[in-house]
């Protein structure tokens, strides 16, 4: 049996239990009550009667005609089954078969005669009845006799009958409203749990735990009134916050990105963002069941070592690239060298060498002699080569001077590739022309302080606040607006920043210090 139908069945028998036992007591209740309250009447009216003081006086003299019309005369007016009158013998003087008169009474008068009141339900002559039994006195308080009065317990079991009727119909009505409470009780159980029975349920519950914290990926669940239902631990450490269930997801610690997918409730596919020091890598799920709205379920997943492996997997492939680049262009002037002195023109051949002597390193002009470390060299050589590509001419500052290598290159490229990237965009999609960049690198220490210049159209006003908010970019369209968020997090993560500054030529200027990231001389001497 499933488990509804159990427990409506439980329901049930406990509500037609609850109600038998009641009106059980409800009758017990009032068969006392009838037989109180008919013992209370049957010595109220023998009370009465005994109160008469010609029925006493009758009595005393012996005046048996008085006192049988008394006593038929009550009878008549109360509806007793009997009206007896005694003497202090115990003699009947009066009762409602003749044929009993003059016959002691069928129970001891003693009692009564010494002053007392009996109230009772006894059996006598005439069947059962409720008795009520008092002394008869003269007007001088002389106890000549008694009175005793009795109903026929018909009559009390005939009002039982009828009261009890009336209990049962309530109690029937009330078994009835119990009876469709628990059928609708069940129903509402039902619907509630989707049908499942209880071990369903809670193998879901093992389930869901074992699900939410056993994966290494963060899950933060929103129900349909955008509150949140579920969340591990991993989501809160790849957050950086604390997220208590109950909470409305817009007023969650989260990136602005996050909080408009939980409020737009649309599907994400690998979206990107950041979160403190973490990349995370986002998807989102709407979830119905049944035609009812269940909320939504957001996956998080850690990319941050994925990040920095990749990033420096771009930047041994940029100078690789420029490395073989560079040798492509050695070959070629050897090449040329060789031709010069194989024909003799040995004159050429001198000033040709004397030429490459005084030429730049890898076409970034002669501040590049100044710039000791192998990775900007090699990075910035294949920017200038993809610059030139797009139709930007991208130059090394003048006043650049890096005399130690970097010992933080994923960071370090990290902050530079983003900066010059956007730069070289800018650039290309400005009006000005020719569209140039330009990159100055200077040392201070172990820090690196790094500044870099457009001609592009520039960072819109209302853009400046928040060119730095992860999902906001001048360019507009979906995916982007991600670069200068991961670039202030690598230079916030070295204890610098990155900030824009106006430029009074137009454009943009951004700005970066990088402390620690810069080696001593030493270090250069091993390299």
């Amino acid at each position: 049996m499933r488990f509804a139908r159990q427990a409506l069945a439980f329901q049930i028998g406990l509500v037609a239990l609850v109600t038998a036992i009641g009106f059980v007591l409800v009758a017990s209740l009032l068969d006392r009550t009838l037989v109180d309250q008919y013992g209370q009447r049957a010595v109220g009216v023998a009370r009465a009667v005994a109160a008469d003081a010609g029925l006493a006086d009758a009595v005393a003299r012996g005046d048996l005609a008085t006192v049988r019309e008394t006593a038929e005369r009550t009878r008549a007016a109360t509806g007793a089954l009997f009206v007896v009158v005694a003497d202090r013998a115990g003699i009947r003087l009066a009762h409602p078969d003749p044929d009993r008169v003059g016959e002691p009474v069928s129970t001891d008068p003693s009692w009564v005669l010494a002053g007392h009141e009996v109230v009772d339900v006894q059996r006598g002559t005439l069947g059962l009845s409720a008795r009520g039994k008092v002394p008869l006195r003269t007007a001088d308080g002389t106890i000549v006799g008694q009175v005793s009065i009795g109903f026929d317990d018909e009559h009390i079991h005939t009002a039982f009958l009828r009261l009890a009727g009336t209990a049962a119909a309530f109690t029937g009505g009330a078994l009835v409203v119990g009876v469709a409470g628990a059928g609708w009780l069940t129903r509402l159980l039902k619907r509630r749990t989707l049908g499942l029975e209880p071990q369903e349920l809670a193998e879901l519950v093992r389930q869901r735990e074992a699900v939410l914290y056993g994966i290494g990926e963060g899950v933060l669940a929103v129900d349909a009134d955008g509150r949140v239902s579920v969340r591990n631990r991993e989501a809160e450490r790849l957050l950086d916050t604390t997220i208590e269930v109950g909470a409305p997801a817009g007023s969650l610690d989260i990136p602005a990105r996050l909080r408009d997918v939980l409020a737009d409730r649309k599907p994400a596919d690998n979206l990107i963002t950041v979160a403190g020091d973490r990349v995370l890598v986002v998807n989102h799920r709407s979830v119905v069941r049944d035609g009812i709205d269940l909320g939504g379920v957001l996956t998080l997943r850690d990319r941050t070592d994925l990040e920095a492996l990749s990033r420096e997997l771009d930047s041994v492939r940029g100078m690789t690239d420029t490395l073989r680049a560079q040798r492509h262009e050695f070959t070629n002037r050897l090449h040329t060298l060789s031709g010069l002195l194989q024909t003799g023109r040995h004159q050429e051949a001198v000033e040709y060498v004397q030429a490459l002597s005084s030429g730049s390193v890898a076409g970034l002009g002669p501040a590049a002699e100044s710039v000791r470390d192998p990775y900007l060299v090699a990075f910035l050589s294949a920017k200038k080569a993809g610059a030139v590509e797009k139709g930007v001419e991208l130059e090394l500052g003048e006043t650049s001077w890096v005399p130690a290598p970097v010992v933080a290159p994923v960071e370090v490229m990290t902050v530079v590739g983003n900066l010059v990237d956007n730069a070289i965009d800018a650039a290309r999609l400005g009006a000005a022309r020719p569209a140039r960049v330009e990159v100055d690198l200077l040392a201070d220490g172990t820090a690196l302080h790094v500044s870099v210049v457009d001609t592009g159209d520039g960072v819109p006003e209302a853009l400046r606040e928040e060119i730095f908010t992860e999902g906001v970019s001048s360019k507009g369209g979906q995916g982007r607006g991600l670069g200068l968020a991961l670039c202030r997090q690598a230079a916030r993560g070295l204890g610098g920043d990155v900030r824009l500054v106006d430029s009074a030529e137009g454009g943009a200027v951004f700005v970066a210090e990088l402390p620690g990231v810069l080696g001593t001389a030493d270090r250069e001497a091993e390299l």
